[in-house]
């Protein structure tokens, strides 16, 4: 069994042939889809395919890009849904300052509010991080001495030091399309040092699709090409790895078991 745990099932381009995309993902091994929201407008049409499809499941929360829209309201909904047996995780959520769509301190106040959650539900995390390493650390840290929460850095592409750091946090680092890019190569040995039974893999589709389709538009059939990869990482059997990625996510997004 293979679990996509990221991917955006609802944008446009996705949900208008989404029949047809789990069909080929189905096809492929892929039997449990993690769907992420990254926006306020998202919520409702991410629960209403939770409703529809029995094997996608989906978080709530605001990307840093969109992170001026965090507010008490949007919090609120959140929380109104918090006993939704189909909400996983809380995100996707945390620092994007390669970018900068929205301010530094918008985007850091967005995430704190985003952790407070995920202790509170004891939900855990979907983290995006770009250029943010030390502060993401600084502010886990600062928040882990009230109280304990995990979750993942999806589409890992940090550091080697910075990984260790989260992992001793006890987060989960997930792989994505990116590390099967020709000029990944320092990517690639980063993974070979994570602890096989903290990895995760994912598509982040319709972004990033993985060699041999790069350029295409990415679906979650495509995940097998960065199973592959991992597993010459590895050096794991094909089966294997999809055993292990799968346990690692029920063990991470443990409301999945229930």
């Amino acid at each position: 069994m293979i679990i996509d745990s990221h991917c955006h099932l609802s944008l446009d381009n996705n949900i208008m042939d989404i029949e047809n995309i789990l069909n080929r993902a189905r096809s492929s091994g892929v039997r449990k889809y993690l769907n992420i929201s990254t926006k306020s407008n998202d919520f409702e049409t991410l629960i209403d395919i939770s409703s529809t499809y029995d094997d996608i499941f989906f978080t709530l929360g605001i990307h840093p890009h969109e992170s001026k829209e965090t507010n008490n309201d949007i919090l609120k909904i959140i929380k109104n849904n918090l006993d939704n047996k189909k909400l996983l995780g809380i995100g996707e959520t945390g620092l994007d300052f390669y970018y900068n769509h929205t301010d530094k301190k918008t985007q850091i106040k967005s995430l704190e509010y985003h952790i407070d959650l995920a202790q509170e539900s004891k939900l855990p995390l979907v983290i995006h991080m770009r250029d943010a390493e030390d502060d993401l650390v600084r502010i886990f840290t600062d928040k882990m001495k009230k109280k304990e929460f995990t979750g993942v850095i999806h589409c890992f592409t940090g550091s080697l030091k910075f990984a260790k750091h989260i992992l001793e946090m006890g987060f989960y680092i997930s792989a994505s399309g990116i590390i099967t890019f020709k000029n990944s190569e320092n990517l690639r040995n980063t993974f070979k040092q994570i602890p096989i039974n903290r990895l995760l893999v994912e598509t982040d589709s319709p972004y990033l699709a993985p060699v041999p389709n790069r350029g295409k538009t990415n679906e979650p059939s495509f995940i097998t090409h960065t199973i592959q990869k991992l597993c010459e990482i590895h050096n794991i059997k094909y089966d294997k790895m999809c055993e292990l990625t799968s346990m690692n996510f029920k063990n991470l997004f443990k409301r999945i078991n229930d």
